[in-house]
């Protein structure tokens, strides 16, 4: 029996002819679907670029704006607290920043991030830069469970997808309430680490410290806690008086 096109695009499986369903994904980065079916988006475009799942973050402060899967999350997450990790490094000299194998091809700078990565069953990270011209907005990273390279038409479908996410990003005001501005003009975006910098904030006035010597120390907190960076931040949110 044939599936429907429209089905197998629903249930998150792209069709056999992904050039096909590759544009039609791109147009619908600019919808305002809500959280879930979003999130089930992102699920579909990891599909169609041969990956497992995604995850975009938004320059500066390595914000997380969207991601398909709880996997994605939490690399994301490694990342941000160790402060390092691939999708961190600013050296655009491959693109897409290919680490084929987490464990034999990780740069010695990511060493703690590698370790993360394979305690959560993650083998290959690739990483595309979300541009405007020469600026750089932020990070497409995407990753498999199993260790390899991408095609030559993954890698460049994965750009195409990245110069789309770039111009949501422009257009995006998150917490504006203009119309037309709002996480809706750039479709599935939306912040999750709010938390964090609300307990950066609040770090950063009870030590009397720089914001970024404030992020430091949350860092450090979580790291040694061994827990999400944005776990810490709530827990410390928590702590605080009610008005």
């Amino acid at each position: 029996m044939t599936i429907p096109r429209e089905v197998a695009i629903v249930v998150g499986r792209p069709p056999m002819d992904k050039g096909m369903v590759l544009p039609e994904l791109l147009e619908g980065l600019g919808l305002d679907p809500g959280a879930e079916e979003g999130r089930r988006w992102a699920v579909r475009c990891a599909h169609a670029l041969g990956l497992e799942g995604i995850a975009v973050h938004m320059q500066p402060g390595e914000e997380l704006v969207w991601f398909s899967d709880d996997t994605s999350a939490r690399l994301a997450d490694a990342q941000f607290t160790l402060g390092q990790g691939p999708g961190l490094d600013e050296d655009e000299a491959e693109v897409p920043l290919q680490v084929a194998d987490v464990r034999t091809s990780a740069d010695h700078r990511w060493q703690q991030f590698a370790a993360e990565a394979e305690i959560l069953g993650v083998r290959a990270v690739f990483v595309w830069p979300l541009r405007s011209g020469a600026a750089r907005l932020g990070t497409l990273t995407g990753y498999r469970s199993t260790p390899g390279t991408l095609t030559t038409q993954q890698a460049q479908d994965g750009l195409a997808m990245a110069d789309v996410l770039a111009g949501r990003l422009l257009s995006w005001h998150p917490g504006s309430t203009a119309p037309g501005d709002g996480p809706g003009t750039a479709g599935v975006l939306e912040l999750h680490r709010a938390e964090v910098h609300q307990a950066t904030g609040v770090l950063s006035y009870q030590l009397g410290v720089p914001m970024d010597e404030a992020l430091a120390h949350l860092r450090a907190r979580a790291f040694a806690a061994g827990q999400p960076l944005t776990d810490v931040a709530r827990a410390l949110l928590s702590q605080l008086p009610s008005t």
